[in-house]
């Protein structure tokens, strides 16, 4: 049989114990922040990343219908040239420009973040 402890017995017990969790609430509240952080930073990051690929993407389609029109007769000099400044004008460079009759495929690529990004437009007559 156990004995029965006293009311000041088991306060007196549990003393320690009150002193040992001192601060964990803290911790804890430290470790959630930090989490919070890393989460935010992440998401800035991704979504910093996605709008870098949305602009490429943008910059490709206005290369392409910049060199469809050349290749039209709208506007004079060589299609794959124009192409070329419109990317280097938004920061990215031509992969490759492709030709047939008055259709152009643009390809280019740009580096964001340190990974590279491709993004391709076909533009023509409608």
């Amino acid at each position: 049989m156990s004995a029965a402890r006293s009311p000041a017995a088991r306060r007196a017990g549990s003393a320690g114990a009150d002193r040992l969790d001192r601060g964990a609430g803290s911790v804890l509240a430290i470790g959630i922040l930090a989490v919070a952080v890393v989460l935010a930073l992440a998401a800035i990051g991704l979504g910093a990343a996605l709008a870098a690929r949305e602009r490429l993407t943008g910059a490709t389609d206005n290369a392409a219908l910049a060199a469809a029109d050349v290749a039209r007769g709208i506007v004079p000099g060589s299609p794959c040239a124009v192409a070329r400044r419109v990317l280097v004008a938004a920061g990215a460079s031509l992969d490759s420009c492709e030709l047939a009759g008055t259709v152009v495929t643009v390809r280019a690529s740009e580096t964001i973040a340190g990974i590279p990004v491709g993004a391709a437009a076909r533009a023509g007559p409608p």
